[in-house]
């Protein structure tokens, strides 16, 4: 029996979880060195460090004979299709969703630390090989819909990098949510980058990425025990971080819709991942605060057609976590914003997000809650999401 029976319903938020030997198919060797270098897999870390313990269990017939009950219970590398992808059609059976927009888990971290440490040539190079990999990992099911990671490192490779993603079948555009070293996400040089994705009619999307990202390590230093995150060790968010969390997607959003590139780009879609809702609310309020307080002052507010909120109700769509007051951040920003996700097959988005969800949601309209599990994300995906292919898989 499907996780999910009789619905449609698209996942937002899935990820592939990454063995060792990822890119050593899709990469040189300068670029599957530096990966294994400045992303290694050692014993004391609790998710990547169990990958060889997860081969032997995903080789075990009686192991794999339970994967279809616990489908929503194993999590990381003990997931049922984490790397394999005839195990992840097999897997998204027992889960019943229509779609899964699938993120890397590693590669699209690495990349956001060579964004700022790296040379260019070598982190487009990285993200070539990284993309080549997702593409390939979902070529062989609709359902499943690859995120190419697009560096936003330098103006005039990010171009290239985006055209070969969507040429090879990208379904989104993932771009770091930090603010690059050199200039805005909203430079000029980056209009081609959108307008690109725009007649492919295929959305741009930030994803959480590490958590020294969001916020500087010297917060840990607070004279007290270290505190376990998800995963009972030290690689993943806690309480402090979930506090800063939608600081980067709130300046980037600031910058595409101030700067004109939303109303430029009257189509193209923009998706924040994974990094919470709950600030969405307020930062429409705040960016009609920020418009009466400069517009009369700033002509690239004098250029804009529509309000700014309204930029972000049109071509903003956004995942909350399972954790947070989903009802009420929808009923305190537009019915159009928020999306479904289960975050499979991470820790982060729980066992049971579908049952937390309906929760939330079941005192909204038959509409509002259609706009929720399916409408919203439909409009996110535009010609990557084949409703016809879906129907026939």
């Amino acid at each position: 029996m499907p996780y999910v029976e009789n619905r449609i319903i698209h996942d937002a938020d899935a990820h592939t979880m990454e063995p060792p030997e990822w890119l050593d198919e899709f990469g040189s060797r300068a670029v599957v060195e530096y990966a294994q270098a400045h992303f290694s897999i050692g014993d004391n870390d609790k998710v990547f460090g169990e990958i060889e313990t997860c081969r032997a269990l995903q080789a075990d017939p009686e192991f794999r004979a339970g994967a279809e009950d616990e489908v929503m219970l194993r999590k990381n590398y003990r997931a049922p299709g984490a790397w394999d992808p005839s195990d992840r059609s097999e897997a998204l059976d027992f889960m019943g969703f229509t779609s899964q927009l699938v993120f890397p888990s590693m590669p699209n971290t690495l990349l956001e630390e060579m964004e700022h440490s790296a040379p260019a040539e070598l982190t487009y190079e990285t993200a070539g090989a990284a993309n080549r990999a997702q593409i390939a990992f979902c070529a062989h099911d609709p359902r499943l819909l690859p995120v190419a990671y697009l560096p936003l490192q330098d103006l005039e490779l990010a171009g290239p990098c985006a055209e070969e993603a969507i040429e090879a079948g990208a379904a989104a555009l993932l771009i770091p949510n930090r603010m690059p070293a050199n200039h805005a996400h909203s430079h000029i040089g980056f209009d081609p980058v959108w307008a690109r994705a725009q007649v492919a009619r295929i959305p741009v999307v930030m994803h959480v990425a590490t958590p020294d990202l969001v916020m500087p390590p010297q917060h840990r230093n607070n004279g007290l025990p270290p505190e376990p995150d998800f995963h009972g060790g030290g690689e993943n968010f806690r309480s402090v971080s979930y506090m800063a969390i939608s600081s980067a997607p709130v300046q980037a959003l600031s910058m595409l819709i101030f700067d004109g590139v939303l109303e430029r780009h009257p189509d193209l879609r923009i998706g924040i991942i994974e990094l919470g809702a709950v600030w969405v609310p307020s930062f429409l309020r705040q960016l009609e605060a920020a418009f009466e307080a400069f517009e009369r002052h700033e002509q690239r507010l004098q250029k804009l057609s529509i309000r700014p909120s309204d930029y972000l109700r049109r071509q903003v769509r956004v995942t909350p976590y399972p954790t947070e007051p989903t009802r009420w951040i929808i009923e305190n920003s537009h019915p159009d914003i928020c999306m479904f996700s289960s975050d499979f097959p991470h820790v982060e988005g729980g066992r049971n997000p579908l049952r937390r969800f309906d929760n939330e949601v079941q005192a909204l309209s038959a509409d509002v809650q259609d706009r929720f599990f399916r409408h919203n994300f439909e409009d996110l995906m535009g010609s990557a999401l084949d409703l016809k292919a879906l129907a026939l898989a």
